[in-house]
């Protein structure tokens, strides 16, 4: 029987990367972003290599939307027994500047959101009595960042939320695992922060000599949503060529 993945913010960067990773694998994908012409390319993209896609469109803030969103996934798909949090937000705004209304929407996003998706979905995966959930975080919640308070903290609360759940579903056979990123090019937040970066110094920084891609990311995601990861929950995955090393 064919898996069914939910990929959240897949109309671009890692998340685009990871639905159509998770697709070359036959796993049928649903490609949910507030971008629905970005999804509809990731769909495409999927389709023309022989998988199995379908566009979703919601806020994953929004409730109501993420249910409809599932629901229609379901009916196309079937049931929902992997998921892949990506979607968030981030600003670059100095720490004694940021407004309520600025800390409440990343937050509302990256992690409300996160926990409303999850918990959209979690029926699908205790029925099967088998489910993985990826987590995709941030290195900068590992190592904090400039002008980032509220996208680092929501990211950080996103690693305890995996430690929590793995204890929590893993007597249903659901895997929770978090993946932070470090240092990935070509997304929508590295192209909007690139004007910060000193990209000869950043380099400098990775002992692996180069940026990330998010096929680096997706490569992490693809094993922990295998049978193969079936003993591996409750961890962080860092993919960040080796500048986060603890």
């Amino acid at each position: 029987m064919t898996k069914v993945a939910l990929v959240t913010g897949a109309a671009a960067g890692i998340g685009r990367a990871c639905a159509r990773r998770l697709a070359s694998e036959g796993i049928a994908v649903g490609v949910l972003d507030l971008d629905l012409e970005g999804c509809q390319k990731t769909v495409d993209e999927i389709t023309a290599a022989g998988g199995k896609a379908i566009a979703l469109q919601a806020s994953i803030a929004d409730r109501a939307q993420v249910v409809a969103a599932v629901t229609k996934l379901r009916e196309a798909l079937g049931p929902v027994t992997i998921l892949v949090n990506n979607a968030g937000i981030t600003d670059t705004t100095p720490f004694k500047e940021i407004t309520d209304a600025q800390w409440d929407r990343i937050l509302e996003i990256n992690l409300k959101g996160t926990f409303i998706v999850t918990q959209v979905v979690l029926p699908d995966m205790e029925a099967a009595g088998w489910g993985r959930i990826v987590n995709i975080s941030s290195s900068s919640a590992q190592t904090g960042a400039i002008g980032m308070a509220p996208y680092s903290a929501s990211k950080g609360a996103m690693i305890t939320l995996t430690r929590t759940l793995a204890q929590e579903l893993g007597p249903l056979g659901i895997t929770v695992n978090n993946i932070p990123p470090g240092s990935v090019m070509n997304t929508v937040m590295s192209e909007a922060n690139r004007p910060r970066f000193n990209m000869e110094r950043l380099v400098q920084s990775i002992p692996m000599g180069r940026t990330g891609e998010p096929e680096d990311i997706a490569n992490a995601c693809a094993f922990l949503v295998s049978e193969a990861s079936g003993y591996v929950t409750g961890q962080t995955i860092g993919v960040n060529g080796g500048r986060v090393v603890s």
